[in-house]
C-alpha cells in the first residue's frame, strides 16, 4: 500500500504517536508501505510491554507483527526466538529475515538444520524451542547448560501459525511452551481468524498475564467466489438480499439444476439399456471442464498466476501430465530460459545417477511451460524451486495438495477446489468452513492483485448453496488437542514435581475449554434441579409417599419387559434349535409376513459357528433364506416332498415345477399361532410380589393417580439425565491430571519414575521425543537392540517411525537375520506395553511399521536411490522420492537422539552414529547443513 499525505491533524495525531512509541516509528519508517489499523494496534500492544494475539486472514500481514517484535529485541539487546510449525516455513522465515537484518544477527534451528544457533534472532520449529525448554529444566542431561545458554536474555517469542495447536498429533507442543515460557518473555501469537479468538485471548490473559488481543476480520484484497460450469466462469453471489445476507445467483442455480436433471436422464437411460443413442444431450454423462480447459479459461480472463488443490499426490501428478500432453505452455522463451537457470542452481548437487528416477526431466519440461505440482510427496529441492519461481511469476499453475495451504508464501491471484470433499487420515469427509477459507485464502496478492478468485469447479452433486455456505461462513473454532504423553510426563515431573505438574496440565487451553463446558453442564444441573422440585410438589398424594409407589411402578414394568426378553430369548433360542434340525424336503409353515404359507427346505443351511439361515421356496415361487426371527415359535416340519438331485432355485422353471409339487402335496398350512398377551406370561415370584405390593399401597386407590404418576414419570427422567449430565462433569472436570496420574502410574511400573523422582531410565526417556517415546526406551532398557550393524539398526528403528499410507496390505519383507530377529523382539516389547497401556486406561502406542525396513536396510548399505526405490516397489511398498527423504530424515531424526540417549562409549550409541553417517548422503543430505 502507497503512501498518502496526511491532513494536519492527521499529522499531528501521527507526531504525538511517533514520540510516545519510538521503537514503532522507527519500524514504521523502515517498511515501504503504511501499516494497517490492526498491525499498528498489536505493535503498539507490543511496545507497550503486553503480550500480543493476532487473529487475521491469510495474507492480511500478520507476521508483520513478529517482525516488529524481531525489531524490538534488537533494538534492545535481547533475544527473540521465531517459531514456526513446519520446517520450509522456518526456512522461508529465516531468509527474509537474514535479507532484513543480516545473517550474522539471524540463526536457524530445525530438527536436522543448526545455523548460528547462538545469534540474537533464531528461527525455529516449535519443537525445538519444546526441548529447549525441557532440557534447561534439568531433566534434558548434558544439553541443559546449552539450553540454558541459548534461553538467557529471551525477550520475544514469536509463534507463527499458532492455531496449530488444534493439530492431533503435534499441537501439544504449542500449549507446552506457551505454559512453560518463563514469565517475562512476551508472547506473539499470529493466528489465522477463529471465530473464538476472545476464549482464546482469555486463556492467555489466565497463563501469560497481560496479553492484548488484536482480531481483524478485513481482507486486504477482496476475494470473489466463483463456479467453473462446463468451460464458463459464473459468479456464485448475485448482490445481498434485503436482509444484508449474500444471494446465490439464480442463474448459477438454473443452470446447475438442469445439468443435474439431464445427468439423472442419462442415468435413467443407461438404467434401462438404452444408452445415449438418439436421447440427444439428455442421454450424455456430464464431464467437468478438463484442467487444460480450467487453466487456459483463467488464462483468458486474467486469472493466473492460479493454484488449484487437488487432495491428492497422484492427482497433482496426473494434473501436470495432463497439462503438459496437452500442449499447454503459460511461458515465454525468455522465461523458460531463466526457469531453467533457476532449477539448474537448485539441483546442482543431487546425484546424476538419481535424476531419471527422480523423474528430473518430466519435472523440469513441466516449470518450463509454467506448469507444477506441490505436496508432500517432492523431494525438497523440488518443492523449494516451485515456490521460488512460483513467487517470482515464472511458474503460474500450480496443482497441489492442501499442505501447501500451512503458511508457505505462495499467494496466487485464483485458487480453484476440484473437489469439496478431501481424505482426512481415516475418512473421505466434506471440507469445513473453516478449510475453505484457509484453502481459498491463498488467493489475491497484496500489492499486486486488485481482487482475489476462488473457484470451485461444479460437478453433479454440488449444490450451489452449500458452496455459498461454505464461502460466507467464518466459523473456525480454536480446539485444543492438548494430552499428556509419556515425554512430557517425566520432563514434567523432573522439571515442576508432581503437585505443579498437575496444576499445569490444569491451565492447559484443553482443561480450559473443558471447564468452561462445564460452567454450562453446571448451569443445565441446577436448572434440571429446581424444575426436579417443582414434579416432586405437582405428584404429591394426601393418601401416602407417592414416589415410593411410583418406584414400585418403575419396578414392575422393569421387571415385565425383562421376562419378556428372557422369554422373547428363549423362543429365539428353541426357534434356531428347530431349524437346525431340518433336512432338504422338508416342508413348513411361514407364520407371518410377506412370505407366510407352505415353503420347502431346499438346503438346511447349518452352520456350527453361526446362526441357521435355511434356504426355502415358498408356493408363491419365492426362493430365499430365512432365520430365526422369521419363527416366534420353533418350527416343526410338516410333511415331506422329494427333490431332483440337483435344485437351480435361481432358474424361474425350476421354481415354478418346485412350487407346483409344493402345492399338489395336500400339506395345509395350520393357522397363524394366536400372539401370547401379557396376561400369559411366565409365573414369576418377583413380579408378583411386586404386583402384590402395588395394589397393597395407600396410593393405589387414588382418584388422581394417573395424574400423579405422570409428573413421577417426568420426575424420574429428568433425574437420569441430571445424573448424566452430573457424570459428564466429574469425568471433564481435572480430566487431563487424572490422564497424568495413569501415565505416572504406568512409568513408575516401569522403572521411569520413582515418586517424585525421576530414574536414570526416565532421564533416557526425557530425551525421546516422537510418537513412540517410550516403546524406544524399553527397547534401549531390555536390550532388543545391542549388536546390531548400522544398517541394521537403522532397519529396525524405521518401524518407530514409519507409518504406511494403506492400513491393509500384505505383510512387508524384512531383512532376514539380525533385522528379523530385532524387529520381532522390537513387536514384542510393544505388544507387552500395549497390555499395560490398555489396563491404565491411557492412549496406546502405535503398533510398529516394517514397511520401510527393507528400503531403509538398502539405502544406510548405500545403494543408489534407483535401486532403492525399485525394490521397494517390487515389496509392495509405494514410495515417492520426497517420501523417502522424508522418512530419512525422521529415521535419521530418531537415531541422533539415541545417539545422544546411549552416548558414543555405548554400542547402541556408536552403532547409531555410524548409521546416520550411512543414511545422511545423496538426496537426504541435500539441503541440511
Amino acid at each position: 500500500m502507497a503512501r498518502t499525505s496526511q491532513a494536519p491533524a492527521e499529522a499531528y495525531a501521527a507526531a504525538r504517536s511517533r514520540a510516545a512509541r519510538p521503537r514503532l516509528a522507527d519500524f514504521a519508517g523502515s517498511l515501504a508501505f503504511d501499516l494497517d489499523g490492526f498491525q499498528r494496534t498489536a505493535c503498539a500492544a507490543l511496545e507497550d510491554g503486553h503480550g500480543v494475539l493476532v487473529c487475521a486472514p491469510t495474507g492480511a500481514g500478520k507476521t508483520v507483527v513478529g517482525e516488529f517484535a524481531v525489531h524490538l529485541a534488537l533494538a534492545e539487546g535481547r533475544k527473540c526466538f521465531y517459531t514456526t510449525p513446519i520446517k520450509a516455513l522456518s526456512n522461508q522465515k529465516y531468509a527474509d529475515l537474514v535479507a532484513r537484518h543480516g545473517e550474522s544477527a539471524v540463526g536457524l534451528l530445525t530438527g536436522d538444520t543448526s545455523v548460528n544457533p547462538n545469534a540474537q534472532v533464531v528461527v525455529m520449529t516449535t519443537e525445538v524451542l519444546r526441548n529447549m525448554i525441557y532440557a534447561e529444566g534439568g531433566t534434558g542431561g548434558p544439553d541443559g547448560a546449552r539450553a540454558a545458554r541459548q534461553l538467557d536474555h529471551l525477550g520475544y517469542v514469536v509463534m507463527d501459525e499458532v492455531h496449530y495447536l488444534a493439530d492431533r498429533f503435534r499441537g501439544a507442543v504449542w500449549e507446552e511452551v506457551i505454559l512453560q515460557l518463563p514469565e517475562h518473555v512476551k508472547l506473539v501469537s499470529l493466528s489465522a481468524t477463529v471465530s473464538n479468538a476472545e476464549e482464546f485471548g482469555d486463556w492467555l490473559v489466565t497463563v501469560r498475564g497481560d496479553t492484548a488481543v488484536v482480531v481483524d476480520e478485513h481482507r486486504p484484497v477482496p476475494l470473489w467466489q466463483h463456479m467453473m460450469v462446463g468451460n464458463r466462469l459464473l459468479d456464485l453471489f448475485a448482490g445481498e438480499s434485503a436482509d444484508g445476507e449474500l444471494r446465490v445467483d439464480p442463474d448459477l442455480v438454473r443452470q446447475t439444476r438442469e445439468l443435474e436433471r439431464q445427468t439423472s436422464m442419462a442415468g435413467w437411460d443407461r438404467g434401462r439399456g438404452r444408452g445415449p443413442r438418439g436421447g440427444g444431450r439428455s442421454g450424455e454423462r456430464y464431464r467437468p471442464a478438463s484442467r487444460t480447459t480450467v487453466i487456459d479459461r483463467l488464462d483468458r480472463a486474467g486469472l493466473l498466476p492460479v493454484i488449484t488443490f487437488v487432495f491428492s499426490r497422484a492427482g497433482c501428478d496426473a494434473a501436470v501430465g495432463q497439462c503438459v500432453r496437452s500442449g499447454l505452455r503459460l511461458t515465454t522463451e525468455e522465461e523458460a530460459v531463466e526457469i531453467r537457470r533457476t532449477v539448474e542452481r537448485r539441483t546442482a548437487d543431487l546425484p546424476h545417477a538419481d535424476l531419471e528416477v527422480l523423474g528430473y526431466w518430466e519435472w523440469r519440461e513441466a516449470l518450463e511451460r509454467g506448469i507444477a505440482a506441490h505436496h508432500a510427496g517432492m523431494l525438497p529441492a523440488f518443492k523449494e524451486t516451485v515456490e521460488e519461481l512460483f513467487v517470482r511469476g515464472l511458474v503460474r499453475a500450480v496443482f497441489a495438495t492442501e499442505t501447501l495451504a500451512l503458511g508457505i508464501n505462495m499467494p496466487a491471484r485464483t485458487v480453484v477446489l476440484e473437489r469439496l470433499v478431501k481424505y482426512n487420515g481415516e475418512s473421505h469427509a466434506d471440507l469445513t468452513p473453516g478449510e475453505y477459507t484457509q484453502l481459498t485464502g491463498r488467493a489475491g496478492r497484496r500489492g499486486i492483485d486488485v481482487e482475489g478468485h476462488a473457484v470451485v469447479v461444479w460437478q453433479p452433486g454440488v449444490d450451489p448453496q452449500q458452496v455459498a455456505g461454505l464461502a460466507s461462513t467464518r466459523t473456525y473454532p480454536l480446539r485444543s488437542s492438548f494430552r499428556p504423553g509419556y515425554n512430557m510426563a517425566v520432563n514434567l515431573v523432573g522439571r515442576l514435581g508432581v503437585d505443579a505438574a498437575r496444576d499445569l496440565l490444569e491451565q492447559s487451553l484443553g482443561q480450559f475449554q473443558a471447564d468452561r463446558s462445564v460452567v454450562g453442564l453446571a448451569r443445565r444441573i441446577e436448572r434440571s434441579t429446581e424444575a426436579l422440585a417443582g414434579y416432586r410438589a405437582s405428584m404429591q398424594c394426601h393418601l401416602g409417599d407417592f414416589a415410593e409407589y411410583a418406584d414400585l411402578r418403575r419396578r414392575v414394568g422393569e421387571r415385565e419387559k425383562a421376562m419378556s426378553r428372557q422369554g422373547s430369548a428363549q423362543r429365539r433360542e428353541a426357534a434356531a434349535e428347530s431349524l437346525r434340525s431340518l433336512r432338504p424336503g422338508d416342508v413348513i409353515a411361514v407364520p407371518a409376513g410377506r412370505r407366510a404359507g407352505l415353503a420347502v427346505v431346499l438346503d438346511p443351511g447349518s452352520d456350527p459357528d453361526s446362526d441357521p439361515r435355511p434356504l426355502v421356496l415358498s408356493e408363491d415361487r419365492w426362493a430365499g433364506r430365512l432365520s430365526a426371527a422369521d419363527f416366534p415359535e420353533p418350527v416343526r416340519p410338516l410333511g415331506r416332498m422329494r427333490l431332483p438331485r440337483r435344485v437351480d432355485h435361481r432358474a424361474p422353471r425350476v421354481r415354478r415345477d418346485l412350487a407346483s409339487s409344493l402345492r399338489n402335496t395336500g400339506i395345509v398350512a395350520p393357522s397363524s399361532p394366536r400372539r401370547r398377551s401379557r396376561g400369559e406370561q411366565v409365573d414369576d415370584p418377583e413380579l408378583a410380589t411386586l404386583r402384590r405390593a402395588l395394589r397393597a399401597h395407600p396410593c393405589h386407590g387414588c382418584d388422581d393417580r394417573e395424574a400423579h404418576a405422570r409428573w413421577a414419570e417426568r420426575a424420574g427422567r429428568l433425574e437420569r439425565e441430571t445424573e448424566q449430565l452430573r457424570q459428564k462433569v466429574s469425568s471433564t472436570t481435572h480430566s487431563l491430571a487424572r490422564q497424568f496420574d495413569r501415565l505416572r502410574s504406568l512409568l513408575g511400573e516401569r522403572g521411569y519414575l520413582d515418586g517424585e523422582r525421576v530414574t536414570a531410565n526416565g532421564e533416557r526417556l526425557a530425551r525421546l521425543w516422537g510418537e513412540s517415546d517410550l516403546l524406544a526406551a524399553e527397547c534401549l532398557r531390555q536390550g532388543v537392540w545391542v549388536g546390531l550393524a548400522p544398517e541394521d539398526l537403522a532397519a529396525v528403528v524405521s518401524a518407530l517411525v514409519y507409518e504406511s499410507r494403506r492400513d491393509n496390505g500384505p505383510m512387508p519383507r524384512v531383512p532376514a537375520g539380525p533385522v528379523s530377529e530385532a524387529l520381532a523382539a522390537t513387536v514384542a516389547v510393544w505388544s507387552e506395553l500395549e497390555g499395560d497401556e490398555r489396563r491404565h486406561r491411557v492412549d496406546r502406542t502405535r503398533e510398529p511399521d516394517l514397511g520401510f525396513a527393507w528400503p531403509m536396510h538398502r539405502w544406510a548399505r548405500g545403494q543408489s536411490l534407483s535401486a532403492v526405490l525399485t525394490a521397494a516397489e517390487q515389496n509392495g511398498v509405494e514410495l515417492s522420492a520426497g517420501d523417502f527423504v522424508r522418512w530419512c530424515r525422521q529415521v535419521l531424526d530418531l537415531l541422533d537422539q539415541i545417539v545422544g540417549v546411549a552416548g558414543r562409549e555405548d554400542g547402541v550409541g556408536r552403532a547409531a552414529a555410524a548409521a546416520v553417517s550411512a543414511v545422511r548422503r545423496g538426496v537426504v543430505a541435500l539441503g541440511t547443513v
